[in-house]
C-alpha cells in the first residue's frame, strides 16, 4: 500500500540518498538520461553487486524507478522533478570555512 510521505521523511530520504558519492554519481547520470546497471557499473569503475546495492537503496528512498526494457532492466528518476532538484543543490552556493566543520560533526558524524 502506498502511503504519502510527511516533509521530513521525504528530505531524510533524499538526504540519506545523497549521503554516499556513487549514489549521487547515480543521480546525476540518470538526471542526463535512462541507464541500464550493467553500463553505469562501468562507467562508475565498481562492481555490479555494489551498484545494485545502491540502485537498491534509491529505488526505497523513491528516487528511481525501473522500467522493463526487453530481458534488461533499465533505471530512470521517479520524477523529472529530482533533475530540477538536483541541478538546483549542485548549484547552490554554500559557503563554508576551510578549517570548520558543523557544530556537532565529533558527536553525529556529519561533514
Amino acid at each position: 500500500m502506498l502511503t504519502v510521505a510527511s516533509d521530513i521523511d521525504v528530505l531524510a530520504r533524499f538526504g540519506r540518498a545523497l549521503a554516499d558519492p556513487i549514489r549521487c554519481q547515480i543521480l546525476l547520470a540518470l538526471r542526463q538520461a535512462p541507464a541500464y546497471p550493467a553500463d553505469l557499473a562501468d562507467a562508475f569503475g565498481v562492481s555490479r553487486t555494489r551498484l545494485s546495492n545502491h540502485l537498491a537503496c534509491l529505488r526505497d528512498c523513491g528516487l528511481v524507478v525501473t522500467v522493463p526494457d526487453g530481458r534488461r532492466t533499465r533505471y530512470e528518476l521517479a520524477d523529472d522533478r529530482l533533475g530540477h532538484a538536483l541541478d538546483d543543490l549542485r548549484t547552490a552556493v554554500v559557503a563554508v570555512e576551510s578549517e570548520r566543520t558543523c557544530v556537532d560533526a565529533d558527536d553525529q558524524g556529519c561533514c
